[in-house]
C-alpha cells in the first residue's frame, strides 16, 4: 500500500516539474537586446584596423625602428664596423616586415612615446625569425671530403 502512495506522489511531482519547465521555456523573449549607440565601451585590447596608418607614419616607424635595432645590436658587438652593414640589412628587413601589419596605436606609441608595445615585441620575434631564416647558412667544415 505504501508503494502506491509513493508512486502517486512521485507522479504528481514529475507532472508539476514538467508543467513548470514548459511554462518557463515559453516565457523567454526571442528579441535581441538593443544597446544604445552612445554607451559603447572602448576595449583597450581590441587592435582593430579601423584607424588607417599613414605612409608617412609607416616610413618614420620603419627608419626609427631600424636605427634603434642597429644601435641595440651594436652594443654587444665586438667588431662594430664589420657588423654594422650586416645588421643594417637585417634590421631593415625586420622593420619592413613589421610595417606591413602596423596598427595606429603601435605607430603612435613607438614614434611619439618611444615605447614598444607587447604586440610589437611579439611581431618583432616573428619578423626576426622570418628575416634571419632567409639568409643562406654558411657551410660547415668538410673533414676528409665527406658531406655532412
Amino acid at each position: 500500500m505504501k508503494t502506491f502512495i509513493f508512486t502517486r506522489n512521485l507522479f504528481f511531482a514529475a507532472l508539476t516539474g514538467t508543467v513548470l519547465a514548459l511554462s518557463m521555456a515559453g516565457c523567454s523573449d526571442d528579441k535581441e537586446e538593443q544597446k544604445p549607440a552612445s554607451a559603447e565601451v572602448h576595449n583597450p585590447f581590441d587592435h582593430s584596423h579601423d584607424v588607417v596608418v599613414t605612409d608617412v607614419q609607416k616610413h618614420t616607424f620603419e627608419h626609427q625602428f631600424a636605427d634603434q635595432c642597429v644601435e641595440r645590436e651594436l652594443k654587444n658587438s665586438i667588431n662594430k664596423e664589420s657588423d654594422k652593414g650586416r645588421l643594417e640589412d637585417a634590421c631593415m628587413c625586420i622593420a619592413t616586415f613589421l610595417m606591413k601589419d602596423l596598427t595606429a596605436d603601435e605607430a603612435k606609441k613607438f614614434i611619439t612615446e618611444h615605447k614598444n608595445t607587447q604586440s610589437l615585441v611579439i611581431k618583432y620575434e616573428s619578423a626576426a625569425y622570418h628575416c634571419l631564416q632567409e639568409k643562406a647558412q654558411p657551410k660547415g667544415p668538410q673533414l676528409f671530403n665527406r658531406k655532412q
